[in-house]
């Protein structure tokens, strides 16, 4: 399976259009820190191609990845910067005269539908409620704790053939217990950090910092990581000294699990 950003950015994306600090600035002229929201295609030849999450950048995402068709879409949550391109996707089903296809825990459907219950003309919802199999991959989702935005839902996939196993978890802070298993015996995690060392009080946070990471992913040890979600504190182009199996992530970047 082939792994594709086509975003790494939180909620308000980078640059923020209100912010003139130094990463900002950068993104608006080299473009090195520009972020869309956080999004990743899922390529195989056993299914085609998904995504997890469909937010608002996701039109500039598949003009980028030329695509002008998909198989289908993973949801994590129903915050706006995950589900905010779901309009556009069942426009395009219905150009295409076709039927859009997409996986959610049944309260985030509910939640979805009570926004635009017209989507339901063209995207056929599937509520989660066990193990998905998507070719040789079995796909498990679990709620995790998203701090003071509630809950949001990550993804473990497992090929049992090859031995291979990744997760997905771009919304979450202070995992505990069983949130935590699904991310044990990983040879990849792409996970959430918002700030590097985020200075605000942790009731009002909602994501993982780059420091919280890294202690999390000491404890899991899983073979490699990429941070993901990343707002306009994290520079990318800086040297934070992060071990070497731990790296951020960027627009663009490709990953292969085989």
């Amino acid at each position: 399976m082939d792994i594709t950003f086509w975003g790494t950015g939180d909620a308000m994306g980078v640059p923020r259009v209100y912010c003139s600090c130094e990463v900002c600035e950068e993104a608006r002229s080299s473009g090195v820190n520009r972020r869309f929201r956080s999004l990743v295609q899922l390529t195989d030849a056993a299914f085609g191609t998904m995504l997890i999450d469909c937010g608002p950048d996701w039109r500039s995402g598949m003009e980028a990845a030329s695509l002008r068709r998909i198989d289908g879409l993973l949801l994590t949550h129903a915050h706006f910067d995950h589900i905010a391109g779901l309009p556009e996707y069942a426009d395009m089903c219905r150009w295409l005269g076709s039927r859009g296809k997409a996986y959610a825990m049944p309260a985030v459907i509910e939640e979805i539908l009570i926004r635009f219950p017209w989507l339901r003309s063209q995207i056929d919802f599937h509520p989660i409620d066990g193990p998905l199999a998507f070719g040789g991959w079995e796909v498990h989702c679990w709620k995790v704790n998203h701090g003071k935005n509630g809950y949001a839902h990550a993804f473990r996939f497992t090929h049992a053939a090859m031995g291979r196993s990744f997760a997905y978890c771009s919304d979450s802070i202070a995992l505990q217990g069983e949130e935590l298993e699904p991310l044990r015996d990983l040879d990849l995690l792409i996970l959430g950090t918002s700030f590097y060392e985020e200075p605000y009080p942790f009731e009002t946070r909602s994501v993982y910092d780059v420091k919280e990471a890294l202690a999390l992913i000491g404890q899991l040890k899983p073979g490699r990581t990429w941070f993901t979600h990343m707002s306009h504190d994290i520079d990318i182009g800086r040297d934070y000294g992060l071990p070497g199996s731990a790296s951020f992530a960027w627009t663009g970047l490709k990953l292969s699990v085989d």
